[in-house]
């Protein structure tokens, strides 16, 4: 090998503050260093295991893939040892000296000082690595590629730098030697390091050996087997205890708690395969970021294929951790086969029922967990309302809404099966509102009438609401019928011939008013008619039967989406006093203002904003002042 020199190379910065929070923060749960070493040398096994497919080469000479754990406590070094597949010297840079994965910057911020908390997010973006630096003031590197003759060290004492030269390794693989600091004696004692493993590792599907203690003559040196070394997805389901079960979701979800739920199925017959599918009991905080890595655990006949196989379950199950370790797949399986393998399309159907009823479950069985789903993953669930049509009325059933019935501090209490039990004799439609808060909603002029009469309407405020609700054009053949759109009739419910007597009579005596503020109106409302829906408010806006609502014209505006909107119609309260005066005043100059504060108020009362507001203030001065 050529003579070369030690390089020095500067940590990414994100590296850097990921380093002196892992050194400054007290861990309440230290330990896990350990577990995230142990897992990353079986991801280097499972690597070879699935390049040694092609390239049977890789593993000669040490067929035997497995994790050792050293400890020499007079030297304070605790080493971890794997003959899996190794590091060249890019990948070194590549793994150790940057964080390449998306959301690392949510992650660092989501290190509070907590040291519960911090714990428990190690290793959520692939920084497991630098968790030895909890314990360890030097964290040395041997890594040899498999095939290749070179092997490399990485030195760091975990400030801002670390070091890279050639080095010599007799095998491949990778051994990493944390120097202890004072005060972590705890790590370096051997019946401690037993308890970790068989705690964290013990699913590990290949041998994790321990040091055996060479000052006891008994023992004789050597190593011992300290984890099962069976994938526990593959071990009957009443051999595996509840916290084996977390372990696992643990270490698939990068999670400190508890799996929520979880559904362990073997299927034989046409297909061969094993799923093990987690619901968390946390949304992860990168649930809404689409670049983010998500997707099920992938293996075929026990050898690792992939992580964050996404096409093993839709967009919307995103949430949901676990494992696939399918017996029909080939083993040389790419992310771009399994876009169009009828056997992952299968696999894919059966774990959305399985996910789908677990839920259904929790809804019927245990109410506590069921809420906790509602609350972490309500909105992501209403995606598949419009994603995954085969489903849809299954997800439907499952989704529970806030109403004007909504008792405070609910997360969402009806479902649409519920409101349509309990509609009014006469009742039509399923009426709906949507809004950016539930105080906005429930504040609306548009629900006057409904809160008067006693009409139930659901108030729809996630923002995907507005796609979800578009799909379902009817629920146990009843339509959904939005209160802020088109005309509404409520007589077949609460029919009253005086009142609508009346109503003619005074839509007759307000006609030329509403001619009149159409007129001043003109380029802002499509038209001006009086209101079947306000008691209370001077006037609303309304969306045209088959026009964009106006709240999902607001949210494309936010997202910078330019649309060309369509003019609402303005309905008018004829009993407010600002449209008895408006009937009375002659003055044209009085009266336009008096509709553009009509106009202005109705925009304020759904949420939008003025297009001058500065103008508002003046012209409410002017009115208020005038007499």
């Amino acid at each position: 090998m050529t003579e070369r020199t030690a390089e020095q190379h500067v940590f990414q910065a994100e590296v850097q503050q990921l380093l002196y929070l892992m050194i400054h923060s007290l861990y309440s749960n230290k330990e896990i260093f350990l577990r995230e070493l142990i897992s990353n040398a079986s991801d280097a096994a499972d690597k070879l295991r699935f390049e040694s497919t092609t390239q049977p080469e890789l593993l000669a000479g040490d067929a035997e893939l497995k994790v050792e754990v050293d400890v020499d406590a007079e030297q304070r070094l605790l080493t971890i040892r794997d003959n899996g597949i190794g590091m060249s010297h890019d990948e070194l840079i590549e793994n150790l000296g940057t964080i390449a994965r998306s959301g690392t910057k949510k992650y660092l911020e989501s290190l509070s000082g907590d040291a519960a908390k911090d714990s428990n997010l190690i290793g959520q973006f692939g920084v497991g690595f630098y968790s030895a630096f909890i314990v360890a003031d030097k964290v040395s590197v041997a890594s040899k590629r498999a095939g290749s003759e070179e092997a490399w060290c990485w030195e760091s004492e975990g400030t801002g730098s670390y070091t890279l030269e050639p080095c010599e390794k007799a095998g491949r693989g990778t051994e990493i030697r944390l120097h202890i600091r004072e005060g972590e004696d705890e790590f370096l004692e051997r019946y401690r390091l037993q308890h970790i493993i068989k705690t964290y590792s013990d699913h590990i599907s290949l041998p994790v050996r321990l040091q055996k203690d060479k000052s006891d003559e008994n023992e004789g040196g050597g190593y011992e087997i300290v984890n099962k070394g069976t994938a526990l997805w593959a071990r009957p389901k009443s051999e595996i205890q509840e916290e084996e079960y977390n372990e696992l979701f643990r270490t698939l979800a990068w999670d400190g708690g508890e799996a929520l739920g979880w559904a362990h199925n073997k299927v034989e017959g046409k297909l061969e395969y094993t799923s093990l599918l987690f619901i968390p009991s946390k949304a992860p905080f990168d649930l809404y970021d689409r670049d983010s890595r998500r997707g099920l655990k992938l293996y075929v006949r026990r050898v690792f294929i992939m992580d964050d196989a996404e096409k093993l379950l839709p967009n919307y199950l995103r949430f949901v951790r676990g494992v696939i370790d399918s017996n029909d797949l080939p083993l040389n399986v790419s992310r771009e086969l399994l876009q169009s393998n009828r056997v992952i399309e299968q696999i894919k159907s059966a774990a959305i029922k399985r996910v789908l009823g677990l839920i259904e479950g929790f809804a019927k069985n245990e109410p506590e967990k069921f809420q906790t789903v509602l609350k972490e993953f309500g909105p992501v669930l209403k995606e598949g309302v419009v994603e995954d049509p085969a489903n849809k009325e299954q997800i439907l059933k499952i989704l529970r809404f806030k109403t004007t019935k909504h008792q405070e501090g609910e997360v969402g209490s009806v479902s649409l099966e519920d409101y349509v039990q309990r509609m009014p004799a006469g009742q039509e439609a399923i009426y709906y509102l949507t809004a950016e808060t539930l105080r906005a909603a429930q504040s609306s002029p548009h629900l006057e009438l409904f809160k008067a009469k006693d009409v139930e309407v659901l108030l729809l405020t996630d923002r995907v609401d507005e796609w979800m609700v578009n799909s379902i054009p009817e629920f146990m053949d009843k339509p959904l019928k939005s209160v802020a759109r088109g005309d509404i009739k409520l007589d077949s419910i609460i029919a009253d011939p005086a009142a609508e007597a009346e109503k003619e009579r005074v839509a007759s005596s307000f006609k030329e008013t509403c001619e009149r503020i159409a007129k001043a109106l003109e380029g802002k409302v499509k038209e001006v008619k009086i209101s079947d829906r306000l008691t209370d408010s001077a006037a609303c806006l309304v969306a045209p039967e088959h026009a964009m609502s106006r709240h999902l014209e607001r949210l494309l505006a936010q997202a910078g989406e330019k649309m060309p909107g369509s003019e609402p119609i303005l309905e008018i309260n004829p009993k407010h006093p600002l449209l008895q005066r408006l009937k009375d005043t002659l003055v044209e100059e009085s009266f336009a203002d008096l509709s553009l504060l009509a106009y202005e108020q109705a925009v304020l009362a759904e949420g939008g904003q003025l297009e001058e507001p500065a103008a508002f203030v003046a012209r409410v001065n002017r009115l208020a002042f005038s007499g």
